[in-house]
């Protein structure tokens, strides 16, 4: 049994039009299936926008004061914009145990890991989608979001993980179609950690995340 290569790690400057980077992500996803280019994480952030999955209700856009697209992954609406980042991850199944639900969970974990290094004790939730924390407050608050496509084995957008973001442009959707639960940001927590710091923990816990993901015989 071979394990496969580390994926290439790309992070992008500056924002990034959503049209772009989901035609590029098209792109890679059909290379790497072909054969033709190397996993890719893929790690950016973008103007505001929302965005809608596959199972998103209509009545849960609320104010679209931004942009809407249809991203074609699971789950609802969604917010990315500056000061949130998103990591596109476009792993291989074929090569690494074709689980998608092996996969999700290890996505989650890889959230959870590094933002412990960043000092914040976050977790899932039995029945909700997204990577939970407690606010200042202490309420419970979604701090990242998660939202996968796979196609032909190979995923398609990750996650994305409040950095500092304008916390009232969620107010337009009911993020992943819950209301009842806000949303926070490391910055809301107090937390005065930079996208470097951000990264620089994920690529600390990235051995782990993909060491969960078995390669197939």
């Amino acid at each position: 049994m071979s394990f496969p290569a580390p994926p290439e790690w790309v992070i992008s400057p500056g924002l990034t039009d959503y049209d772009k980077a989901s035609a590029d992500m098209d792109a890679r996803a059909a290379a790497i299936h072909a054969g033709d280019a190397d996993e890719r994480i893929w790690l950016i952030e973008h103007p505001p926008l929302y965005t809608a999955g596959t199972s998103a209700d209509p009545a849960e856009l609320l104010n679209p004061q931004f942009p809407v697209y249809d991203a074609g992954r699971g789950g609802r609406y969604t917010y990315h914009g500056p000061g949130q980042r998103v990591g596109y991850v476009q792993l291989d199944l074929t090569q690494r145990g074709r689980d998608v639900r092996a996969y999700v969970s290890a996505l989650e974990g890889w959230v959870i890991d590094a933002l412990a290094l960043l000092g914040v004790e976050a977790r899932r939730a039995e029945g909700r989608i997204g990577i939970w924390t407690d606010d200042l407050g202490g309420r419970e608050a979604k701090i990242g979001a998660i939202g996968v496509r796979v196609k032909r084995w190979v995923t398609m957008h990750g996650f994305s993980l409040n950095v500092a973001p304008d916390l009232a442009h969620f107010g337009g959707i009911v993020p992943c179609g819950i209301a009842e639960f806000p949303v926070t940001s490391l910055a809301a927590l107090g937390k005065t950690a930079s996208f470097a710091d951000v990264d620089a923990a994920l690529v600390q816990m990235l051995p782990a995340f993909l060491d969960k993901l078995s390669p197939s015989d």
